[in-house]
């Protein structure tokens, strides 16, 4: 009966540390957390704002959120591209090869919704995980971040002036236009 109950209250205990054992699940759901304040707010700005008061989203809001979260989680949270729009938006070595390596994937079919990297690597010496979550352009992110043609002159004037070295537009719906981009040391 002991042995019954010795190995009961192992399986309980032991149970949260099974259900906790993906190394990705909490920067996965700081990913949603992130998505879910900044994806909303860019859709209502949109609304009542329109594209030129709206890039104050991504330009102020983003940051904060991202900022708030890096409190919160104790992980580095960040957004990244190989076209930078922002200058905390240069991807570093190891993101830059993630973020061939999404497109790489969509290229040859995968699901976008379903990619994502996770990994422990060394960097100065010490172990820090890694991980990103490819963020795709969608319809809406074509007035700010498409083709010449689709992005108005007034969002392109404030552009312009919020981003003096803007290199993000260009893309199409489908996309991988960068994105997010965790750290956290060991």
């Amino acid at each position: 009966m002991r042995k019954i109950a010795a190995l009961l209250l192992t399986s309980l205990v032991a149970s949260p540390v099974m259900a906790n054992s993906d190394p990705a699940a909490e920067p996965r759901s700081i990913v949603k957390e992130f998505g879910g304040q900044l994806v909303p707010t860019l859709k209502n700005s949109m609304k009542e704002n329109g594209p030129v008061g709206s890039i104050d989203v991504c330009h102020i809001k983003a940051p904060a959120i991202a900022k708030e979260l890096s409190l919160k989680h104790n992980w580095d949270v960040n957004r990244v591209s190989l076209k930078p729009r922002g200058a905390t938006a240069t991807p570093d070595a190891w993101e830059t090869a993630t973020l061939k390596w999404f497109e790489q994937q969509i290229a040859a079919g995968a699901d976008p919704k379903k990619l994502e990297k996770f990994e422990i690597v060394r960097e100065n010496g010490k172990e820090v995980k890694r991980y990103m979550k490819p963020v795709m352009t969608a319809g809406l992110c074509l007035t700010c971040h498409g083709t010449d043609t689709q992005i108005p002159d007034a969002v392109k004037q404030k552009i312009a002036e919020v981003y003096p070295n803007d290199k993000a537009t260009g893309y199409g719906t489908g996309q991988v236009r960068g994105a997010f981009s965790f750290q956290k040391a060991n």
